[in-house]
């Protein structure tokens, strides 16, 4: 079974009806961990031109790590990212003047996170034709459900907040079409 756990959370999400199931008809999975699994994390100022800093790092970082993630899996994962970079530049800098940013690789999934330190825990807006702005984490949410992951907010133990997504990635031999069931419920 793939888990995802959040450091001193104790919070785990069972991803195994994202990922096909080992051993049929695949080769039995690597004992240890894969070349390219590993957390990354690295702050960015709260300001506008950290958001486009962000999405590259984040993509240079994938492409460096050699993530089997086809392109509907990068652009997914750059569209969150700066989704949520910019939600924190906009209406957390007061009182978090930096972002953090999360990477974390396993096996068969991709989570990102952002991090900042305003309390107030942001929920997703439904569509208002009349509204041009305030639907990223909308955005955020249905583009992690149309992928086959989950996300959700949560707060820090130091006060603020978390935002992250988890996506399913293909295995490498499965190639880039490959298309992922929707998670069990």
């Amino acid at each position: 079974m793939e888990t995802i756990e959040r450091e001193g959370r104790g919070r785990k999400m069972d991803l195994s009806g994202s990922v096909p199931p080992a051993g049929v008809g695949e080769p039995e999975p690597p004992a240890g961990p894969l070349a390219y699994e590993g957390v990354w994390r690295f702050t960015v100022p709260a300001v506008e031109e950290s958001v486009p800093q962000a999405r590259r790092a984040v993509r240079d970082l994938l492409g460096r790590q050699g993530v089997p993630a086809d392109r509907d899996l990068l652009y997914s994962l750059l569209l969150i990212v700066s989704e949520l970079v910019t939600n924190s530049v906009r209406h957390a800098a007061l009182l978090s003047p930096e972002v953090a940013v999360e990477v974390a690789i396993g096996r068969a999934w991709v989570r990102v996170a952002v991090e900042d330190n305003h309390p107030y825990r942001p929920k997703a807006l439904e569509a208002d034709f009349g509204q041009t702005g305030g639907r990223g984490l909308l955005l955020v949410r249905e583009t992690t459900r149309e992928a086959g992951g989950v996300c959700d907010v949560e707060h820090t133990s130091t006060g603020g907040k978390v935002i992250w997504a988890a996506l399913p990635i293909a295995a490498p031999a499965a190639g880039p079409d490959r298309a992922f069931p929707p998670p069990a419920r």
